[in-house]
């Protein structure tokens, strides 16, 4: 089969689902967008945390803690997250498997998870576990990918769910 170089982004689209105009620099991007969220958090590294954030940011964690989404800003999120991670002794998010569909100046990035968490307590186990998935909705802001919302769903857990109410109380007693 004879091909010219112009013909790869249409070759590409039908052979790994690209949609029309998307890149493979704009996968790459979104990708380690999602990735720097769950690594940054790990790390305590509030100020680069914030900056994978849209303005505005539609997070859902219902699967896990009932309730509505809330929309906050990246200093909100910095602020609930480094009070509510940063009480346990370490975390661990570990996002892969990531599927990105992008058109035009936003996207939209499934991936799995699991997350572990760590808090030593005199009440059982110091570990808790979650897996499943994590939906990313992205713009593009000023020319850079940025997270404008996280719908994470919960599809299991193990260990010692009581750390979750620990960490929110501000640690092990």
């Amino acid at each position: 089969m004879d091909f010219s170089r112009n013909d790869l982004p249409a070759i590409l689209a039908r052979t790994t689902g690209f949609a029309e105009g998307e890149t493979v620099d704009d996968r790459a991007e979104i990708v380690e967008v999602c990735t720097r969220m769950a690594v940054h958090a790990d790390r305590r590294e509030w100020d680069e945390l914030a900056e994978v954030f849209a303005p505005a940011v539609t997070l859902d964690y219902t699967s896990l803690n009932g309730g509505e989404p809330g929309v906050l800003t990246p200093a909100e999120i910095v602020a609930a997250w480094s009070g509510f991670l940063g009480a346990f002794d370490a975390t661990q998010h570990l996002v892969t498997n990531h599927l990105v569909t992008a058109a035009g100046d936003s996207a939209v990035c499934t991936a799995s998870f699991q997350a572990t968490h760590v808090l030593a307590n005199r009440f059982g186990s110091p570990l808790w576990t979650l897996g499943g998935d994590y939906e990313f909705h992205l713009v593009r802001v000023e020319g850079s990918w940025k997270i404008a919302g996280v719908v994470m769903t919960v599809v299991w857990a193990d260990g010692n769910k009581d750390l979750l109410a620990l960490a929110a109380a501000g640690g092990a007693s």
